[in-house]
């Protein structure tokens, strides 16, 4: 992405954020509509695959991500990576994402590793959580597709086991494979009052994605008090070249809250 180019086409729809005004279905032709040629979503499992594949081949639209099965979310599980009772549920989902992803022509799926389950021993979930990425990321390879661990903040997220850049650094280390990168939402990252830029600086080789909102209140640039237009230039300085997924709670409506776009134009 060249700031001095910067327009909508730089970056990705997030259906399940953005254009909910909409039924999902209806998001796509919005999204194209407005502008965007790529789009990403967090699961896939619950819609039709042919009716998505059809949308996205009949706009010209790419999907660049979605997530791993992430257990029961209705019910407020956020993965189960952590869970070593539940190791043969998420060896099975990665199965099913690789299935999804190349139907619809996906080179990339999102880990959220799950919060922790009450009555688990603290010594089993690292083993367990490094155990199953690893296995996520060999299949994967096979594939020819990157695996990406996202950190969400404690306070959205109370309980979940990775919330910090670090935390998920440090499991990319101990996995050890090529393929596995960090996804990093900025609203996440600051909510937890992490230096952007510092990250920035010493990690952008570990970044396979961006996702952005403002903070506080995740929505759009310019809402709240994160520095995008620096952030944006240091981004464009350390090459970095992959995607940026507008994951922010449009304010007052998407198509209003995409007038961001415009103040940040070089």
């Amino acid at each position: 992405m060249m700031i001095q180019s910067m327009s909508i086409k730089s970056f990705v729809a997030n259906l399940t954020f953005l254009f909910t005004e909409r039924p999902f279905m209806e998001r796509f032709e919005a999204a194209k509509a407005a502008g965007f040629a790529k789009v990403e979503f967090m699961f896939p499992y619950d819609y039709n695959l042919d009716e998505i594949k059809a949308k996205l081949e009949g706009l010209d639209i790419e999907l660049v991500l979605f997530n791993l099965p992430a257990g029961d979310w209705g019910n407020g599980e956020r993965g189960i990576a952590i869970d070593p009772k539940r190791q043969d549920e998420f060896r099975s989902g990665v199965g099913q994402a690789i299935e999804v992803a190349q139907k619809l022509g996906v080179i990339q799926v999102n880990c959220l590793v799950g919060k922790i389950s009450h009555g688990t021993k603290e010594s089993e979930l690292w083993p367990t959580l490094v155990g199953n990425i690893t296995y996520a990321a060999d299949q994967l390879q096979k594939q020819g597709m990157r695996l990406l661990i996202e950190p969400l903040n404690h306070y959205d997220a109370p309980g979940f086991y990775l919330n910090t850049t670090d935390q998920v650094l440090r499991l990319i280390k101990d996995v050890d494979r090529p393929n596995v990168l960090l996804q990093w939402d900025i609203y996440h990252a600051r909510r937890e009052d992490e230096d952007l830029l510092k990250i920035l600086k010493d990690s952008i080789s570990q970044i396979g994605h961006i996702q952005i909102a403002d903070q506080p209140g995740r929505h759009q640039p310019g809402s709240g008090t994160i520095d995008f237009k620096t952030l944006f230039t240091e981004l464009n300085k350390a090459g970095y070249s992959r995607e940026i997924g507008l994951e922010y709670v449009p304010d007052p409506d998407t198509e209003t809250s995409l007038e961001w776009v415009k103040n940040y134009s070089l």
